[in-house]
């Protein structure tokens, strides 16, 4: 008989690629998986995975058993939504994962209606990136993350993960208010081609919407300066150090003194908002309600526009 936190491990390490790395995010010891992937092999009866000097990689049984762990994994989360909606939960707590703008625009406005309507409901939340928050979710840390498309990431048919589209926004430009174009409505990304450019850091998924932006635009961008705090980006171009594309969200509230902001001339760059969960867990009676009050703060604040249907 096949144990499924032996499932679970063996999903962990194709996910990290190395044994260290899956210990560290299932917090057991790298003895503590290999024990349990030596375990495995024997309950199978097959070698499922191979280590190398560049980490571990599996075997062709350990592919096919790959193959229906998420299967069993999702129907296992499944089965646990059922029992909490036969038991009618209606108390627990729910973690949410969630990169800083949508912490203050979805997650604390979702926060604040549950306290309303399902009071029974703990949230608790981590700020984390999407690039983060979703191994976070497949490695049981967390129940929901509050992500963006990024490069690498999953896909929408991921079969370990459920997706709800939250909303969809444009890029601006944020320029010194002294640039030569920032006395136009509209701004074409090709008229920076030659500027020095403030950008997010490599892996922060906006970098990547960024620099393809500008790829379609015919250029890459000379990225002089790097912060993902979307704050110190608007004063460095306020300070005349550069020009930046920052989500239009991250825009709100914050004072502009010095930097003048404009729309993208023809197609805006976008970044796409989703909430996240193993899937099988997406109609778990505590986390349902987190989902649908997500939701709806995204369609208060954006007004609705929540991009193409992605769904798990």
């Amino acid at each position: 008989m096949i144990e499924a936190r032996r499932l679970h491990i063996l999903r962990a390490v194709a996910d990290h690629g190395t044994v260290t790395a899956a210990a560290a995010a299932l917090y057991l010891t790298p003895s503590a998986v290999s024990q349990q992937l030596a375990a495995l092999e024997q309950e199978t009866g097959h070698r499922l995975v191979e280590r190398g000097a560049r980490g571990v990689t599996l075997t062709a049984a350990g592919e096919i058993l790959l193959a229906h762990t998420h299967t069993v994994l999702a129907t296992l989360e499944r089965a646990e939504a059922e029992l909490a909606a036969y038991d009618a939960g209606t108390a627990g707590v729910v973690t949410v994962a969630a990169f800083a703008t949508g912490i203050g625009l979805v997650v604390a406005p979702a926060i604040a209606a549950l306290a309303a309507t399902r009071p029974g409901i703990e949230v608790r939340v981590r700020d984390a990136e999407g690039d983060a928050s979703l191994p976070m979710v497949l490695d049981r840390q967390v129940d929901v993350a509050v992500a963006v498309e990024y490069r690498g990431a999953p896909d929408a048919d991921d079969r370990r993960l459920a997706r709800v589209p939250l909303h969809a926004e444009p890029f601006d430009a944020v320029l010194p208010a002294g640039h030569p174009l920032a006395v136009r409505e509209r701004v074409p990304l090709a008229g920076l081609a030659k500027d020095d450019w403030i950008g997010p850091y490599p892996g922060n998924p906006c970098h990547d919407v960024v620099v393809l932006a500008c790829e379609f635009a015919g250029f890459e961008p000379r990225l002089t300066h790097s912060s993902d705090d979307f704050r110190a980006v608007v004063a460095l171009a306020g300070a005349g150090a550069g020009v930046a594309l920052v989500p239009r969200s991250a825009l709100r509230g914050l004072d502009p003194a010095g930097a003048a902001v404009r729309p993208v001339d023809g197609t805006a760059p976008t970044r796409r908002v989703f909430a996240a969960v193993r899937r099988g867990a997406e109609g778990h009676p505590l986390i349902r309600p987190v989902l649908d009050a997500l939701t709806e703060a995204a369609v208060q604040v954006h007004g609705g526009d929540r991009g193409p249907r992605v769904e798990g």
